[in-house]
């Protein structure tokens, strides 16, 4: 169990690490680039379809860094894996306290100053998530030996 548990977070973290890092150097920046008439439309295409695919991600890599609390594989120190936890509730908070109201100000329609703290405030989840995927690598490394 807790090798599957390893695997889970680790697929989940890398997967979320990766597209993190796309959506802040490529996607954001580029919603200030949408024409005013058709950002609405736009920025709710975004979130209707970028839900699907972050949040199975973002629940399978909490519950097994969960798990990993609970049942760390042989080899890993028990701190590792709470540091893991921590560091992806943290994602969690960052979302629902601060990313998802810049985009509920975004559905009402284009706002240089929410697009700007938009990208500015995701390098804390870009740093996150990559922290996250250093640790959890490195818990794959150690239970390798």
């Amino acid at each position: 169990m807790p090798v599957l548990l390893l695997l889970v977070c680790l697929g989940s973290t890398l997967f979320m690490t990766g597209l993190i890092w796309l959506v802040q150097l490529v996607h954001y920046p580029l919603l200030s680039e949408v024409s005013p008439g058709a950002f609405g439309r736009y920025h709710a295409e975004h979130v209707r379809r970028i839900g699907p695919i972050v949040a199975p991600a973002m629940l399978a890599e909490l519950i097994s860094a969960g798990g990993l609390v609970v049942a760390p594989p042989s080899g890993t120190p028990n701190w590792l894996a709470l540091a893991g936890l921590i560091v992806a509730i943290m994602t969690w908070v960052v979302t629902a306290m601060v990313q998802v109201p810049l985009h509920h100000r975004l559905a009402s329609g284009f706002d240089p100053v929410a697009c700007r703290s938009l990208v500015r405030s995701n390098w804390i989840r870009t740093v996150l998530w990559s922290v996250h995927a250093g640790i959890v690598l490195a818990m794959a490394s150690l239970a390798m030996n």
